[in-house]
């Protein structure tokens, strides 16, 4: 079979502070899988044979362009209602714009209607207000809730508009935005308003008890700010804000507004119990982050269970995955949290790349987010043999590929994820027992800053 060379191109949501702190931890070098067929090059051959004979073109990763290329995208997903969608780093332009290509694609094709993202409850909610009203703009609404983020850039606005665009469309059938994260950037005074809001017009009598335990904590307008709090002090304020949430829950009401009152105040008493954390304690932040990991899932679980939409999970590979790269750090993912709870109807979808450009720092906690390159994929990694497909970018079903392909997808090896410190080492992953579906990229480049 002729091989087609490939063409080489030219060409980030303040995160929660564990988040920040993960790459602290001391980066295992991993070494290549050793088993070798009889004849290296035959085996190479087959392997890569038996990858194409499962491989789909992607003819872009723009959106708004004919995506009759995702149409075996369809039946892999099923009937699933949360779909996982992965990026191997935070911050670059190809994986962005192909989550609003999916996504787009999702809304229009399969029923879906909800995006959700890393990102704090009350700014997810801050976002989808502006989608189902249009009052605002997106652009300065991208600036508020993505503020120092790897998100705070134009593919995001590109997104947001295209939301609000869908809506004033279609409005009898409306997207939405969620934000199923805890932290950050803040829960600010006006998200704490939606508690005793309600609380005040359906059971006044039990409101200065509420304003009793919400004084000291409302608002945290910086969770690195907040974490600089005597961890005493921020203990007891935790302790308050579950006391809130069990008094809101004790007011036993009924219908939507009760429903959404108590999952805000839950998102509170969440928030505060995290950032109970002690970044400096690396012993501790497995734990923390194992919570930060459920409570994620959980969210999405509660607004999918409580609206009936189907909807696209935008997260890092880590995040996504039916188990992280880095084990040590993250013990149970939201993808495992979400296959517990879900099964078939949760399907995560990863990301694999071979060279290129992305956003990322050179230090944990704080410090810009900047560009980062890497160079091609070294042999015995998981990028550098997809990247000898035919196919410049492409996706596969992990589950249903030919046999010598299954076999090597499911053997740990060399893959790199970046999250929100570089430089990282590629660690050991086995593509097939974290996601359902790879999309693989040859080339990636830095997303584009956010202009004015």
């Amino acid at each position: 079979m002729a091989r087609h060379r490939k063409r080489i191109s030219r060409r980030g949501l303040l995160v929660t502070a564990v988040a920040a702190t993960a790459a602290v931890l001391t980066p295992v070098v991993v070494q290549a899988a050793t088993a070798t067929p009889a004849n290296p090059a035959d085996g190479k051959q087959n392997l890569v044979r038996a990858l194409e004979q499962a491989a789909h073109p992607l003819r872009s990763t723009e959106p708004g362009k004919n995506t009759a290329d995702l149409r075996a995208l369809d039946s892999m997903i099923g009937d699933a209602k949360v779909v996982g969608l992965g990026e191997a780093t935070h911050g670059s332009h190809e994986f962005f714009a192909m989550k609003e290509r999916v996504f787009r694609h999702l809304v229009e094709k399969k029923g879906f209607t909800t995006f959700a993202l890393e990102l704090s409850w009350s700014a997810g909610l801050q976002i989808d207000d502006y989608l189902q009203t249009g009052k605002g703009d997106a652009r300065k609404i991208a600036k508020e809730t993505l503020t120092d983020s790897p998100w705070e850039r134009e593919e995001f606005v590109s997104l947001i508009e295209w939301m609000r665009d869908y809506n004033s469309r279609h409005p009898d059938r409306t997207v939405h935005f969620m934000g199923d994260d805890i932290g950050a950037p803040s829960v600010n005074d006006a998200f704490f308003g939606r508690v005793t809001d309600y609380v005040q017009q359906n059971h006044p009598q039990a409101l200065p008890k509420l304003n009793e335990l919400y004084t000291g904590l409302r608002p945290i307008d910086d969770a690195f700010a907040y974490l600089r709090k005597p961890l005493a002090e921020r203990q007891q304020l935790a302790t308050k804000a579950q006391q809130a949430l069990e008094l809101v829950s004790s007011q036993k009401g009924s219908g939507q507004a009760f429903a959404w009152a108590e999952q805000h105040a839950r998102t509170i008493a969440q928030t505060a119990k995290f950032l109970t954390m002690n970044p400096d304690d690396m012993d501790s932040l497995p734990t923390f982050q194992r919570f930060r990991d459920e409570v994620m899932a959980q969210n999405v679980t509660w607004w999918q269970q409580h609206t009936g939409q189907k909807i696209l999970l935008s997260a890092h590979n880590n995040h996504v995955a039916y188990a992280a790269s880095t084990p040590e750090l993250y013990p149970k993912t939201q993808g495992s949290f979400l296959r517990d709870t879900m099964g078939k109807n949760y399907l995560p979808i990863g990301f694999t790349f071979n060279q290129g450009s992305f956003l990322s720092k050179d230090t944990a906690i704080g410090g810009d987010w900047k560009k980062f390159t890497v160079d091609a994929a070294k042999a015995g990694t998981n990028e550098h043999t997809l990247d000898q497909v035919r196919h410049r970018n492409f996706y596969l079903d992990l589950r249903n590929a030919p046999a010598p392909a299954r076999d090597w997808l499911n053997t740990a090896r060399p893959t790199l994820n970046v999250g929100t410190q570089f430089p990282t080492e590629p660690r050991d992953v086995a593509l097939a027992k974290g996601f359902d579906v790879l999309i693989h990229l040859h080339e990636v480049r830095e997303a584009d800053k956010l202009k004015p």
